[in-house]
């Protein structure tokens, strides 16, 4: 297993190109679709789920975010130039998606409201305006809930960010944690180091005075021995 700085950020990389390469493959063909009726529903259903695929974008981002905290600063550079370009290309594709799904709705209302033949019935466009005016209000409706999943969104975002800064703050108190923990292990050593040398310094000391004392003893016991003598 690749246990290097940057592997997980790849790993989710790889998995990002995929779902975004997905999310294209969708757009092109509901896009290639457009304006025919009979299509609408499949249109409709493809774009549910370029809308969860959009999802997993958004969570392979942030776990990329929170790798490249954990890497090496001569390295993070390259990658968050990469991350960047992710969030581009995803944000790019939402725009897409809300176009297309704008499209899709109107595409659904208008020939609901303008398919029918001229009618005697008197009362005809009064109905194809009364369509039209209930399509209008779906329509209205759709844009809001669109705003408020942006609104979540960005939310959720703003959410994440915090997380990663409160992870950031904790990481950077561990590493602090760990060089006072080296720096203190540094010191003990030192310390023992210096208590080795004087406990050597008081044996050889003594030593000394032992030598010195046997010395007089000698001195002393040969100064009495001439003079009684």
């Amino acid at each position: 297993m690749d246990n290097t700085p940057t592997a997980l950020f790849e790993s989710y990389e790889r998995d990002f190109n995929d779902i975004t390469g997905s999310i294209k493959n969708k757009l092109e063909e509901s896009s290639g679709e457009a304006g025919v009726a009979s299509n609408i529903e499949s249109r409709k259903a493809a774009l549910r789920r370029v809308e969860m695929e959009l999802d997993e974008g958004d969570e392979m981002v942030s776990q990329m975010e929170v790798e490249i905290q954990g890497m090496p600063q001569s390295i993070r550079s390259k990658y968050v130039t990469r991350l960047k370009a992710g969030k581009t290309e995803l944000a790019k594709l939402k725009k897409q998606a809300k176009d297309l799904s704008t499209q899709t709705m109107r595409a659904q209302l208008i020939p609901a409201s303008l398919s029918g033949a001229p009618s005697d019935d008197p009362y005809g466009s009064n109905d194809q305006r009364t369509r039209l005016l209930s399509g209008t209000e779906r329509l209205a409706d759709g844009q809001q809930r669109l705003e408020e999943s942006r609104r979540i969104a960005l939310e959720t975002e703003d959410v994440g960010a915090d997380i990663l800064r409160n992870l950031r703050g904790q990481r950077e108190q561990i590493e602090h944690a760990r060089d006072t923990l080296h720096t203190a292990d540094r010191s003990i050593d030192k310390a023992a180091s210096t208590l080795r040398t004087m406990i050597r310094r008081m044996y050889q000391q003594r030593f000394t005075i032992a030598a010195i004392i046997a010395v007089l003893i000698i001195l002393i016991i040969l100064i009495l021995y001439f003079k009684l003598r």
